[in-house]
Order: structure tokens, then C-alpha cells, then sequence
């Protein structure tokens, strides 16, 4: 007999998930106090997760298979999007990644597009137990066309997250170890490619790989984000500042310190302790992530649940290693920590996923 829904349902992922949303706002309240333009970030993170906890808990309740069923209508609809941001989006900072939603704020349909590809390349791969060549090609088609919309916008942080998420998926879901190597070296040569190159990456991206190869070589120009936030996380000792009193931060040396480089802020103002305990709740949810990938009852829940993983996964590796110098800046955002609602809202439809897939770790297979 099956077990009732309370007793299957993964309560210390969720749980863990909502208290690192909410202390990400007090984070992000603290990076924000003195900075008149960017007080209210704050207020509008709470709305963002009140929502995104919503979503987690609707996305916990359908069932994981309708995803499958809903894969080319969310390909579809997220393409388009992806597309209009490129013909006319909101632009910022030098990039165009954003649909202007007038007073509610801006979309960023990028965040979503990394779930939506992690549902996609897993129902594409799901279709048969046989993974050959066809199958690797339509699944990299299928991949490459958003993966070019987003690196034109230009974001290749993101772009690097979605082929982190299909090599996971790639490496459980073919059916021989030759067809994952002949995609490695393909990855492999694309990467020569677009590094040895002027024709893809701007030159913003360029100089932050060429500074992560040589941090000291720019330490005023395009080494200062990375310099100042090493200087934030090692000042920060062992219990921190204080909140609030976090000197690089509330001077506005470490840029971006409520989104990209938040992690520079827990380093500065908590200390090694408050950042060690930082990743130990990212332990915490990726285990339960990983639990979600082992109670696995068919061959698209286990593919969906290692491309989360490695979404997760790889947003807390690279976020959290290029603020301490162990990563190149690629500038994507710290799950359920670094401000904006797409993120964080997409993040927790990703928890809510893992959930029912977890919930339904009794149901028999036919």
C-alpha cells in the first residue's frame, strides 16, 4: 500500500530551500541599506519568494510525467521568448536579456529556459532505451538554437549552465560510452574555438578569462570585481563583521554585491563561519536533489532530476569559485540567494520538481 503524500514528501529539502531564500533577503538587506537605488531590492526578494514557494508547491503536486507531456509547448513558448528579447528586450549593462513587464518590473526568460531545456533534452532522451547518434543529434539541435539566442544577448554564463546541464544528462542518458566522447570532443573543439576567436565573445568576456589565467595582470581595470571581492571574503575572517558593516559592501567596492557576488557579502559581514554554513545548506538541498535522482521510478524522472542536480550544482560551484578567485566571472546569480525573481522563482519550480519526483518513489512501474 502506498504510503500517504506528508510521509513521502521531502520536508528538509523544502524547508532547507524557503530558510536560504529568507536569509538571502537578509542578506540582501544588509548589502543594500545605504544604497538609496537598490533599498527596495529587499521587498520585492520577499514577493519573489513568496511566489516561488507557491510555485514549488505546485510544481510538488503535478505529477512529473506531465512535463514530458508539455516539453514541446514549453520549448515552443520559451523560444519565442527568447527570440524577442533578442529583437527588442529591455537592455542593461551593456546586455539585452530582459522583457520589460512595465511596473511590475523586467522577465528574464534565460532563467526559465535552463528547467525548460533540463525537461526537454530528459524527453528527448526518454523516447528510448537506445541512445544512438540521431538521438545526441536532434537533442543538440534542439539545445543549440536557445543556447545561440542567449549567447547573443550576450550571456554566457548562462549558456555554459545549459551545456553543463545536457553533458549531465548526456552522460546518463546515452547508451555508449564512444557517443559521450564524441560529444566531449566536440564541446572540446567549440571551446578552442570560441576562446582563440574574436567572432563570438565580446571583449568584456574575453578579459575575464584572460584575468581569472592572470588575476594580477589588471588589478584597476578588468581584475577589480574579482580583487575587490577576494579582498571582501578574506577581511571577513573567521565570525565576520557584522551585518550592515561589511566595508567593501557598504562602500560599493564589490559590484553587484546583492546578485552576482553576494557570496562576497556572507564572507565579509559573517565570516568563514557564515560562509561555511552558507554551503552547508547548498549541501543539504543538493543531497536531496541527488535523493530525488535515486528514487527515480523511470527513465525521465532519473534523466530531469540529474539535469536539476547539475543546474544547481553548477550555479553554487561557479557563483561561489568566482568570487574567491577559483573561477572565471561568467556572472550568473547563487541559487535562492543573489536578487531577482527569475531566478529564484525558476529555482523553486526546480525544488518542487524534485519533490514529486521524490513523493513518488513507491509508485509502481508497469
Amino acid at each position: 500500500m502506498e504510503r500517504p503524500w506528508y510521509s513521502r514528501f521531502n520536508w528538509l529539502l523544502a524547508a532547507t530551500t524557503v530558510a536560504l531564500a529568507l536569509f538571502g533577503d537578509v542578506v540582501i538587506h544588509s548589502a543594500t541599506l545605504h544604497n538609496p537605488d537598490a533599498s527596495n531590492e529587499w521587498r520585492k526578494q520577499l514577493v519573489y519568494i513568496a511566489i516561488g514557494v507557491v510555485v514549488m508547491a505546485w510544481c510538488a503536486w503535478v505529477d512529473y510525467r506531465r512535463w514530458q507531456r508539455w516539453a514541446v509547448y514549453l520549448y515552443s513558448i520559451n523560444l519565442g521568448l527568447l527570440y524577442l528579447v533578442w529583437k527588442s528586450g529591455h537592455s542593461a549593462m551593456g546586455a539585452q536579456r530582459w522583457i520589460s513587464l512595465g511596473p511590475i518590473g523586467t522577465f528574464q526568460p534565460s532563467e526559465p529556459a535552463k528547467l525548460v531545456l533540463a525537461i526537454v533534452i530528459a524527453s528527448l532522451l526518454a523516447r528510448t532505451m537506445i541512445v544512438g547518434f540521431k538521438e545526441m543529434f536532434y537533442t543538440l539541435v534542439a539545445v543549440a538554437l536557445p543556447a545561440f539566442l542567449i549567447l547573443k544577448q550576450p550571456d554566457l554564463g548562462t549558456t555554459l549552465v545549459i551545456f553543463g546541464i545536457l553533458t549531465a544528462q548526456l552522460f546518463f542518458g546515452v547508451s555508449r560510452t564512444g557517443y559521450f566522447a564524441v560529444y566531449a570532443a566536440l564541446v572540446a573543439a567549440a571551446a578552442a574555438f570560441v576562446v582563440g576567436t574574436n567572432a563570438v565573445l565580446k571583449p568584456f568576456q574575453r578579459s575575464r578569462i584572460l584575468i581569472f589565467l592572470h588575476p594580477n595582470s589588471d588589478p584597476q581595470g578588468a581584475g577589480w570585481s574579482l580583487s575587490q571581492s577576494k579582498i571582501a571574503v578574506g577581511s571577513g575572517e573567521l565570525f565576520g563583521k557584522g551585518l550592515t558593516h561589511g566595508t567593501q559592501t557598504q562602500l560599493d567596492f564589490v559590484p553587484e554585491h546583492s546578485r552576482d557576488f553576494i557570496f562576497s557579502v556572507v564572507g565579509e559581514e559573517l565570516g568563514y563561519v557564515g560562509a561555511i554554513a552558507l554551503i552547508c545548506a547548498y549541501a543539504i538541498i543538493l543531497f536531496g536533489a541527488v535523493g530525488a535522482v535515486f528514487a527515480s521510478r523511470d527513465r525521465f524522472a532519473l534523466l530531469l532530476s540529474v539535469g536539476i542536480v547539475a543546474l544547481l550544482a553548477f550555479h553554487v560551484v561557479v557563483n561561489i569559485g568566482m568570487t574567491v578567485g577559483i573561477m572565471p566571472i561568467t556572472g550568473i546569480p547563487l541559487p535562492f540567494m543573489s536578487y531577482g525573481g527569475s531566478a529564484i522563482i525558476t529555482d523553486f519550480a526546480a525544488i518542487g520538481i524534485l519533490l514529486n519526483v521524490h513523493m513518488q518513489r513507491d509508485r509502481l512501474v508497469f
